[in-house]
């Protein structure tokens, strides 16, 4: 193999405070009148950071006037998973996950038991659960449009101020269901299968995110309405994929009693309030503003919705994630490592020192607005089946469908359930209310046509066909020319097999937000490249969840080019030149191989 040295070039991230200039004929037009006025961070207060437990800090909130609760990082979780993944009968016996202080001294014992994430125990096992009989489907509606008086959004909040109202280590308490994520999302199980116990259990960056995440907001959907005795009861889905969606929900910033709005349940004080309404969201955030205006700012999120949803996701690994495996590290999905990332980290407030609550796993459940969110993102799991059944499907490998975790149900009762049971929302009970995805008429447009920028890079940049002997560090923009595995391909090729990119090895900081662009034959003239362009693949990023194993995390992406190809007129070239781009937290990181290969379609 060739020296590090010899297949690659360096050089300083380039960006530019400039807005993408855009293509009137495939862009969105200005009807949207949206403001993207909003305070600025510098007008939050910086809250007094004050070490506590992170489940119990919820006793605190507001009405304590500087005392607000500031929490630090977890530590680490394992990359090794068995499979298919179990999870312990046993939910009360977990590794704690304590909050400390970036830097402590003194981090938390991690082989102390029982604490902080673990959920309260059951007397007896879980058992296998039984979709229920209904008679009605519970309907999501999309929260921008829920009117501010209607019956719907009061039982919304009664349902969650009765969540609120039972004590802390009740199942259903509203402390418990935040610890759900807290314990599955932060390795806090050790798992109990194929003779490896030492194994944790995580949900993110492989195929394990929907369905958990389905299951979850399942569970917590129901206990909702069993607290309001509606069992018809849906929780609202934040359709941030609609320009009509793009602002924060009003229901969660709503004035409560008093118009104090720290009296409406649905509000909590760790939100970013330079992203209130009206702020528009950016789908690719980076953890900081990129001054585009509002028309820009939403054509921007439906090309980058396009390239997450029909470019990239092109096959099932694709979007879903990799199964995990103990030996191999999983892939992320394209939604989990795009647009659910940049939800989070663009809500969570930037001066906790975790970002929390929405910006860090550990606390992301105590925020209403985390449940809203995962309704979208699980929406998007349904329309990706939709946009094309035939060749969008679900897993099907037998670790995939036989993974499992456990929840308390509505009725207190410990369950197990399993990822071959969610695959159809309808028979669990609920759909989604329509709205519409303008983002399939959002194909991004390329910067330019058969650039030629690949050939031209020989000599500069040189090949890179094999595994790297060394790891690439990526904490500068980084540039190598990639062999295709075929040029020139028939359509009948293309529908047998789509070409993807694959990044191997990605190894990062898991303690801190991390994000990689990946560009393709991209034209370096000092202008940042966004996702309303043909040559942005797709990104990787990640919100922080570590819990004291390691700090450093493996992962992997890939991401279908075929379109891309076709687009940026590439087809006929040998090598493409692949552009790695951080955006956040890549000191120390690093990437084991680039590499093209054809992924067959199963038709």
């Amino acid at each position: 193999m060739a020296s590090l040295s010899s297949l690659f070039t360096t050089l300083p991230t380039t960006t530019s405070s400039r807005p993408p200039s855009f293509s009137k004929s495939s862009r969105t037009s200005p009807r949207f009148k949206v403001s993207c006025n909003a305070s600025s961070p510098d007008d939050q207060k910086n809250p007094n950071l004050t070490l506590l437990e992170n489940v119990d800090r919820r006793n605190m909130l507001l009405g304590l006037g500087a005392g607000l609760y500031g929490a630090a990082n977890l530590t680490n979780i394992g990359s090794a998973l068995a499979y298919p993944i179990t999870a312990p009968d046993d939910v009360s016996y977990c590794v704690p996950a304590r909050v400390v202080k970036k830097n402590d001294p003194n981090p938390p014992d991690t082989s102390i038991r029982g604490v902080a994430c673990c959920p309260p125990a059951s007397a007896t096992a879980p058992k296998p659960y039984l979709l229920p009989k209904f008679s009605k489907l519970r309907i999501r509606p999309a929260a921008h449009g829920v009117d501010p008086d209607s019956d719907y959004l009061a039982k919304y909040k009664a349902a969650i101020a009765a969540m609120k109202a039972l004590p802390d280590d009740h199942p259903h308490s509203w402390k418990q269901q935040g610890k759900v994520h807290c314990a599955y999302c932060n390795g806090a199980y050790n798992q109990e299968m194929n003779g490896r116990p030492d194994l944790t259990l995580q949900v993110h960056g492989s195929s394990l995110f929907f369905p958990f995440h389905r299951w979850y907001l399942y569970f917590y959907e129901r206990i909702l309405g069993k607290l309001i005795n509606d069992p018809t009861f849906a929780l609202p889905y934040w359709n941030w994929d609609n320009p009509t969606g793009m602002m924060l929900p009003a229901m969660f910033e709503q004035p409560g009693t008093n118009g104090d709005p720290r009296k409406n349940p649905l509000f909590d004080p760790y939100r970013n309030v330079g992203h209130l309404p009206p702020a528009i969201i950016d789908l690719q955030y980076a953890a900081k503003e990129r001054g585009f205006n509002c028309v820009d700012q939403i054509s921007t999120n439906l090309s980058s919705m396009y390239g997450q949803m029909v470019t990239s996701a092109t096959n099932t690994d694709a979007f879903f994630g990799t199964d995990p495996n103990p030996e191999i590290d999983s892939k992320a999905g394209t939604i989990e490592s795009g647009c659910h990332t940049a939800v989070h980290i663009w809500v969570g407030n930037p001066r906790m020192p975790n970002s929390e609550d929405l910006g860090n796993f550990y606390s992301a459940g105590y925020d209403p607005v985390f449940y809203a969110h995962h309704s979208n993102v699980d929406r998007m799991w349904k329309i990706w089946k939709d946009l094309n059944p035939r060749r969008n499907k679900d897993p099907t490998s037998y670790d995939w469908l036989n993974a499992s975790y456990v929840f308390y149900d509505e009725n207190e009762e410990l369950v197990r359930v399993y990822n071959k049971d969610c695959v159809d929302t309808r028979k669990m009970g609920y759909d989604y209310q329509r709205s519409s995805i303008p983002w399939v008429k959002s194909r991004p447009v390329p910067r330019a046509r058969n650039s030629t920028v690949a050939a031209r890079s020989f000599g500069g940049v040189k090949k890179a066909a094999e595994k790297f002997e060394v790891p690439v560090k990526v904490d500068k923009t980084v540039k190598v020319l990639v062999m295709r595995p075929a040029t020139k391909r028939s359509d009948e090729e293309k529908a047998a097999a789509t070409e993807v990119l694959f990044l191997n090895g990605i190894k990062y900081n898991g303690e801190e937000f991390f994000k990689l662009d990946v560009l393709v034959n991209d034209v370096d003239d000092g202008v940042e490249t966004t996702a309303a362009s043909s040559e942005f693949a797709g990104t990787f990023a990640q919100v922080p969840h570590v819990h004291g194993k390691k700090m450093f995390m493996t992962s992997g992406a890939q991401f279908g080019i075929t379109e891309l190809l076709e687009d940026i007129e590439a087809e006929d070239d040998k090598y493409v030149l692949v552009t790695l781009v951080p955006k956040a937290g890549a000191e120390g990181a690093t990437v084991d191989e680039i590499k093209i290969e054809l992924v067959p379609i199963d038709n």
